[in-house]
């Protein structure tokens, strides 16, 4: 950080931290260490229920913001990095890219943003998870049910209907004991689509087509996501969030 701060006078550092273990946070608040509860969380490299004193001092004259980001856009910044980067990143190296994606540095637009992506300690199987929950966090995973006919034809309609729109299914259940009507089933659909505005195509077109229809949504739902700041690779190691140019230190 020192040698950051003495390159120019003009750096900006911000630290990120996830709502789960915003311990960093809350001592600033405090004005000192404070013992913090965490809760279980991809971040955990950063989940510490108190911060030292010595971390505390150092890092307090250097760091201009503390930001706290939600655990659906660590997850999503998860999956960015190995679609984009093709590299596995721990929860708590993607938290910059987290604070990009989730809008929370607007100040930097126009700007040279540097994120240290240190870390790629994660269980194969929780990475796993990130990434279906950063597919669901960005609406590309999505899970709905819907009563249809349960005569011959019925999900074979609704199956059909999705394959026409390109909707990939990746599992499927029917439930006929719970309803009222003893003539339709109930199917419960998880299945994937290639970006929000598919997503929504999907939806419009099930509402058209079906009386009994409902969708579960991810914490970071579709006006959230938008807020937010898709990122596109626009070189090597260097991509562009809006108006943010990012460039990846590991």
């Amino acid at each position: 950080m020192h040698q950051l701060i003495s390159t120019a006078s003009s750096n900006w550092i911000n630290g990120v931290e996830s709502e789960k273990c915003p311990s960093f946070t809350k001592a600033l608040e405090n004005g000192a260490p404070i013992y913090t509860p965490n809760k279980e969380t991809l971040a955990d490299g950063l989940a510490v229920p108190q911060v030292g004193y010595n971390a505390f001092a150092t890092t307090v004259p250097l760091l201009d913001k503390m930001i706290v980001v939600k655990e659906e856009w660590i997850a999503l910044a998860i999956l960015r990095l190995v679609e984009l980067e093709k590299c596995v990143v721990e929860g708590a190296g993607a938290s910059g890219l987290a604070a990009i994606l989730a809008g929370h540095m607007d100040e930097f637009k126009g700007k040279r943003v540097v994120l240290l992506v240190c870390g790629g300690n994660i269980d194969t199987t929780i990475f796993g998870r990130c990434l279906e929950r950063g597919l669901a966090a960005e609406g590309r995973l999505q899970r709905f049910t819907v009563r249809v006919s349960d005569g011959p034809g019925g999900v074979s309609k609704l199956c059909n209907l999705l394959a026409g729109l390109g909707v990939s299914i990746k599992d499927i259940m029917h439930d006929r004991a719970f309803i009222r009507d003893v003539h339709s089933v109930e199917v419960k659909v998880i299945c994937e689509t290639r970006d929000w505005h598919h997503t929504k195509e999907m939806r419009n077109l099930l509402q058209e087509t079906y009386e009994n229809v409902c969708f579960f949504i991810c914490k970071v739902n579709l006006s959230q996501f938008l807020r937010g700041t898709p990122l596109k690779s626009i070189g090597a190691g260097i991509y562009k969030a809006d108006s943010v140019a990012v460039s990846f230190s590991t």
